[in-house]
């Protein structure tokens, strides 16, 4: 009984099954956006407007949509699939290896009419086909009046290490889903955070303890429209202590101890204002667009009557800032430490900015590189032909016959020139 459940295990029909299972899931977790709050999918699924009639936003939530990477059916699935890997390495690749390594002399000599290409002659010589063979790497072996030769037997290798690179890339993501995790943290300028908001579903998350400050943040531009944006930070241990500063750009990470830090977003959330008698306020910035041309509007009042005032607009932090009336007229275009006098004294100090940092530790990417290197390794071994040649000595003339698993335009061309 276990026999039948290891050899069904390991039969390719039910790894195929299992890969089909693994390609549905996987395109369920692209087409739906994973590991978002609650509030996103309400906002883009609503119950009133269902996706195909179904799809909203609690069915998502009802079935695990929202981390379906990280369900209990989805690991399922890929448990069982590498332990067909496994079943079927040592079931049937490794036996399959066994017999391509032994000397196989046939005694039927109908066996060698059966082969891709077999030929006879009446004279013929056969140290000439010998030194030709060894020539071409191949090895000899004899028993009788039989000459058994073989090469590229580290092609028949090639399929195991496709499965144990396949494992190896299995295990890693199973350990760095399990043990990793990634947040993402919006911190203004010149704050210091520690890791909260996590945004995966791990089981086991184990977040290191420490502190980040940005200290600074900016954009670069180029013919008005945004090129890059960087944020220059520290790492500081538990007592304040700085252990590691360096600017982050997009594509251009921080990986301090397996800690990734990624730029990823930015907004305006403030403007630092002050008024005629050097006191220093702050005025939130609100988004009005979201769209790629972003512009923010702040009212700032004349008085303590809320209804009178004026409205800051900016679009860019390059400290550029116009100014309306209450009425949504221009009255003036303002500079950074540049003062205005509208009933009051006013001067623009600063832009307040935030910045974007995603912050991600996976454990398991060594593991995975090392799997995917075995794979290449393991394609270029695939290449390598394994070619058996049969030579049987009859009565009153020789039998040349040969095989091979691949190439075998090549082979039956070289098989040529072995016997001309």
């Amino acid at each position: 009984m276990k026999k039948f459940v290891f050899r069904f295990i390991a039969d390719l029909r039910f790894a195929i099954i299992l890969l089909f299972l693994i390609i549905i899931t996987s395109i369920v977790g692209t087409v739906i956006e994973q590991d978002q709050s609650i509030e996103y999918y309400k906002l883009n699924y609503p119950i009133s407007q269902p996706i195909f009639g179904f799809l909203s936003w609690n069915f998502i939530v009802k079935f695990n949509f929202d981390h379906i990477y990280t369900t209990w059916i989805f690991w399922s699935f890929i448990f069982l699939f590498g332990l067909s890997l496994f079943f079927c390495t040592f079931l049937q690749q490794f036996p399959t290896l066994k017999i391509a390594r032994r000397c196989q002399f046939f005694r039927n000599l109908n066996v060698l009419n059966r082969l891709q290409i077999s030929n006879r002659f009446n004279t013929f010589s056969i140290i000439n086909l010998i030194t030709n063979l060894k020539q071409r790497n191949y090895l000899i072996f004899q028993q009788k009046n039989i000459i058994y030769c073989y090469k590229g037997l580290v092609g028949k290798i090639s399929p195991i290490i496709v499965h144990i690179s396949m494992i190896l890339i299995l295990m890693g993501s199973f350990y760095g889903s399990v043990f990793g995790f990634k947040a993402q943290e919006i911190v203004p300028k010149t704050e210091t955070f520690s890791i909260q908001n996590l945004l995966t579903n791990q089981y086991i998350q184990i977040v290191p303890k420490f502190f980040t400050r940005v200290n600074d943040f900016w954009i670069t531009y180029h013919n008005f429209k945004i090129y890059q944006f960087y944020s220059n930070i520290s790492i500081l241990n538990l007592n304040g202590n700085e252990l590691n500063q360096t600017t982050l750009s997009v594509n251009n990470p921080l990986n301090y101890n397996r800690l990734n830090l990624y730029q990823t977003d930015w907004n305006l959330i403030g403007l630092r204002i002050k008024n005629g008698q050097n006191t220093l306020s702050q005025y939130p910035l609100l988004k009005i667009f979201d769209t790629k041309n972003n512009v923010w509007l702040c009212w700032v009042p004349h008085s303590n009557f809320i209804n009178k005032g004026v409205i800051f607009l900016i679009d860019n932090l390059q400290g550029y800032i116009t100014i309306y009336n209450e009425n949504g007229n221009l009255i003036y275009n303002l500079e950074l430490n540049e003062s205005w006098d509208i009933l009051h004294k006013y001067t623009f100090i600063d832009i307040i900015s935030s910045t974007g940092i995603q912050i991600k530790i996976d454990p398991g990417i060594s593991i995975i590189y090392s799997g995917f290197f075995f794979l290449i390794i393991s394609t270029a071994m695939s290449y390598l032909t394994y070619s058996q040649i049969w030579i049987v000595k009859a009565s009153t003339m020789y039998i040349i016959g040969g095989t091979t698993n691949r190439a075998t335009f090549d082979f039956e061309l070289d098989f040529l020139k072995l016997t001309k």
